[in-house]
């Protein structure tokens, strides 16, 4: 028991020099009881409301999906203009979903992040995204992985098979925490609505979103805080997508509208503020 009880203290002590959250929300994590629904074979929908979670209430939902029971296909689909989430994901057959990267919501509605399906690049990264765009998702060969990225990176990109597309920050690779100290301040320490693509191994995806904006019902998190949770939760890999007003979770099993959260975009906390992206990952029945 005491050996126990020491290695205990020791994980704990890890979170906590990574993240600076407190040992409470460690523990929090690690007692909480999540609610559990199966959305299709190897697909689990897991949500959870906190009552004080990283000092506030918080609203999360993940859908776990365990690709050693089913061979889904994961695709990068580039919307059509005037399109949310909930319907590129039925146009394109999906039984799951979640929104993209970062996009020019203002002018070109074009994404701001680097795309590239097979030999033709979609969108480079902007300059202007440079300070939070450190990592990028691969699909190639029915495979998915999450890998570092910065313009060099992204210059010297060769490849021709598969689809790429840049995101960030990457909050966890091969294990450890990267570092978020030369990124931008404000986005990474203010809480916000949040969505995330995360690994525990190569064949347990997990589709992440945190709910924001909504006093006493959803706080939102900063990039540590989800960093800390999604190690807590056992990942391994980890990268930031766009969230925000875009913040949306999807299931062809889900009621309604298949919206899984609360996105904040009509400032209701409901299923129905879904923001108009540029691209979206789902996740096909082959």
């Amino acid at each position: 028991m005491f050996r126990k009880l020491i290695s205990f203290v020791l994980l704990l002590s890890c979170f906590l020099t990574v993240s600076g959250q407190t040992a409470g929300d460690s523990i929090t994590l690690a007692n909480f009881q999540w609610e559990e629904t199966t959305m299709g074979k190897g697909i689990t929908h897991k949500h959870g409301t906190f009552t004080d979670l990283y000092g506030g209430a918080q609203n999360v939902n993940i859908l776990v999906i365990d690709l050693k029971k089913k061979a889904y296909k994961t695709k990068i689909a580039v919307t059509v203009p005037n399109q949310i989430t909930s319907e590129t994901a039925i146009a394109n057959h999906a039984v799951a979903a979640i929104n993209g990267s970062y996009y020019d919501e203002n002018v070109t509605f074009k994404s701001t992040c680097y795309i590239k399906f097979g030999k033709n690049v979609i969108d480079t990264t902007k300059a202007s995204e440079l300070d939070r765009v450190t990592g990028a998702i691969v699909i190639k060969k029915g495979k998915v992985k999450l890998i570092p990225w910065n313009k060099e990176i992204e210059l010297a990109y060769k490849d021709n098979k598969g689809e790429v597309m840049s995101s960030g920050p990457l909050m966890i690779y091969k294990g450890k925490t990267c570092d978020f100290s030369t990124l931008d301040k404000k986005f990474i320490e203010t809480k916000h609505p949040r969505s995330a693509i995360a690994f525990i191994n190569p064949k347990t995806m997990l589709l992440i979103t945190v709910d924001g904006r909504f006093p006493k019902q959803a706080e939102g998190m900063s990039i540590p805080e989800l960093t800390h949770m999604l190690k807590v939760l056992g990942c391994k890999d980890a990268l930031n997508l766009d969230g925000g007003r875009s913040t949306t979770l999807w299931s062809n099993a889900a009621p309604e509208n298949g919206v899984l959260n609360k996105p904040a975009a009509n400032k209701i906390f409901d299923s129905y503020g879904e923001r108009k992206n540029a691209n979206t990952i789902v996740i096909i029945d082959k």
